[in-house]
C-alpha cells in the first residue's frame, strides 16, 4: 500500500494504555502509517519517556476509570490534535490479581473492572463523540475501536470480572455501531488474541510467551481493521464529502 492511499496517513488517533503492551506497539504502527497520536496512560514519568522518543505523539496523563479525568482528558485530545478520527479505547484491568473465582472476587474489584474496561470506554467515547461526528462529515468517517478479549465470548473459569466487563464492552459497541450509522461513525470490537503483554504476564504468571502472539502483529492487524473501515466509510460518502467542501461548511 503506497503512502498517498493509507487512510491512516494525517489521522488524528487518541489511544488509551499507550505506554506498553498491545497500546505501546499499536502507537508506534499508527505512527508509521502517518497518524498523528496523543495517548493516555497513568504514570506521568513513562508517558514522558514514551512521548519524548515519538515526535507525532503526545502524551497525556490520566486514568480512563477515573470519572472525573475523562472530560479534562478530552478537552486535551481534542486541544492537541484539533479534531479527532480514530479513538481505540485499550487500556484495561483484570479486575482482582491473582484471578479468582466469582464467589471470591470482590465487590471492588469488579467495580475496578467495569470501571476501566466498560465504563472508561463508554465515558470517553460520550466525551469524544461530537469531534469523532466532526471528523466524520468533514472527512467522510470516524471510528472508535474497542480491543475485546475471547473472554467476552468465552466463560473462563477465575476471569469472570474482566470477562464480563469485556462482553458487556462488546455489546455495548455494537448497539453504538447501530445508532451511529447514519453518522458514518463506525465502532468495532477487536479481541487481538493472547499476547506477550504485562497484562497477560500479570493475569497467567506461568504462561510460555513463546506460544503469544507478539503485540507488533496484533498492532499490524488492528491498524489494518481501523484502516479498511476509514476506507469504506470515505468511499461510501465520498459525494457528501465533496458536497461539504465545496460549501464551506
Amino acid at each position: 500500500m503506497t503512502r498517498s492511499i493509507e487512510p491512516l496517513a494525517g489521522a488524528r488517533i487518541a489511544i488509551t494504555g499507550g505506554t506498553s503492551g498491545l497500546g505501546l506497539a499499536l502507537m508506534d504502527e499508527l505512527l508509521a502509517r502517518g497518524a498523528t497520536v496523543a495517548f493516555i496512560a497513568r504514570h506521568a514519568d513513562r508517558v514522558a519517556t514514551v512521548a519524548a522518543s515519538r515526535p507525532n505523539a503526545v502524551g497525556l496523563v490520566g486514568d480512563i476509570a477515573n470519572k472525573d479525568d475523562i472530560y479534562p482528558l478530552a478537552l486535551q485530545i481534542g486541544g492537541v490534535l484539533g479534531g479527532l478520527d480514530v479513538l481505540v479505547n485499550n487500556a484495561s484491568s483484570l479486575g482482582s490479581v491473582p484471578l479468582v473465582p466469582l464467589a471470591d472476587t470482590d465487590c471492588e474489584d469488579l467495580e475496578a473492572a467495569l470501571a476501566a474496561n466498560l465504563l472508561g470506554p463508554f465515558r470517553l467515547t460520550k466525551a469524544l463523540l461530537g469531534s469523532l461526528t466532526a471528523a466524520a462529515r468533514e472527512r467522510g468517517g470516524a471510528v472508535v475501536l474497542n480491543v475485546s478479549s475471547d473472554a467476552a465470548i468465552e466463560p473462563y473459569p477465575l476471569w469472570g470480572a474482566y470477562g464480563a466487563s469485556k462482553a458487556a464492552l462488546r455489546h455495548l459497541t455494537r448497539i453504538w455501531n447501530a445508532e451511529l450509522t447514519g453518522e458514518r461513525v463506525r465502532l468495532l470490537s477487536l479481541d487481538p488474541g493472547d499476547m506477550d503483554t504485562p497484562l497477560h504476564a500479570l493475569a497467567v504468571p506461568d504462561s510460555d510467551p513463546a506460544g503469544l502472539k507478539a503485540p507488533a502483529i496484533a498492532a499490524r492487524e488492528m491498524a489494518d481493521a481501523i484502516a479498511a473501515a476509514l476506507r469504506e466509510l470515505r468511499e461510501l460518502s465520498s459525494p457528501h464529502v465533496a458536497a461539504h467542501a465545496r460549501s464551506g461548511a
